[in-house]
């Protein structure tokens, strides 16, 4: 499981409840900014930082959706909770681990190499849904597929792929990371795919501004 020092303790639903209340409330005027519908951006709520014993409280905060970053987290709380929440696998997916995640989730966010595009013609289910990391920065210590390759490489993905996703480099400013998700939102277009899933905690409004369908928020919930 995850690590003790990254988890959140003593989760309040009625906090959790208002704090969720105010990220929506920031989803829907960053949406409005640019002209587009809140109801077109997806919360996935970063599982990560709560432990199995404590994740009913998502449930009972109004939370639909969960993402989760390391296989063996995701398999213990779909053991405990099972279809109490919609499963996102959000992390860096070993090709190893494939075969276990695949099963569980609707939509893995992270799909970026050649040996997990093998691991899942052999293990998806026929509704899997992927979204394609693309490293639209070009930083050589991060995953992500290079956008010159990314055609080839949508060809040679043997699932949906229903969009793309990236992490754009740390920033001090939310903003400046608003070309990055530009960038992916331009090649999403260029290759006729819908969803992006890019902005977390740090820079969902801007994400959203871009043209983010969906943001993965963690701390900023649990404060």
């Amino acid at each position: 499981m995850a690590d003790m020092a990254e988890l959140i303790r003593d989760l309040s639903a009625e906090r959790l409840r208002a704090n969720l209340a105010d990220v929506h409330e920031r989803i829907a005027a960053a949406a409005a900014r640019s002209g587009r519908d809140a109801g077109d951006v997806e919360l996935v709520v970063a599982g990560k930082y709560v432990a199995v014993q404590d994740l009913g409280v998502l449930a009972r905060a109004g939370i639909a959706i969960v993402g989760e970053n390391r296989a063996q987290d995701l398999q213990a709380k779909v053991d405990t909770y099972g279809d109490t929440f919609q499963w996102d696998f959000i992390g860096h997916l070993q090709s190893r681990k494939v075969k276990l995640v695949a099963p569980l989730v609707r939509l893995i966010h992270s799909v970026s190499t050649d040996s997990v595009l093998e691991q899942l013609g052999r293990h998806a289910p026929p509704e899997l849904r992927v979204l394609v990391e693309v490293d639209v920065a070009g930083e050589s210590a991060k995953s992500g597929v290079a956008p010159d390759d990314l055609g080839a490489f949508l060809e040679r993905c043997p699932v949906p792929v229903a969009g793309l996703m990236t992490m754009p480099p740390r920033a001090e400013r939310a903003e400046d990371s608003r070309r990055w998700f530009a960038s992916l939102r331009e090649l999403a277009a260029r290759h006729d795919l819908a969803g992006l899933s890019m902005g977390t905690t740090q820079d969902y409004e801007v994400a959203v501004e871009e043209g983010a369908t969906l943001v993965r928020i963690g701390t900023t919930l649990f404060a």
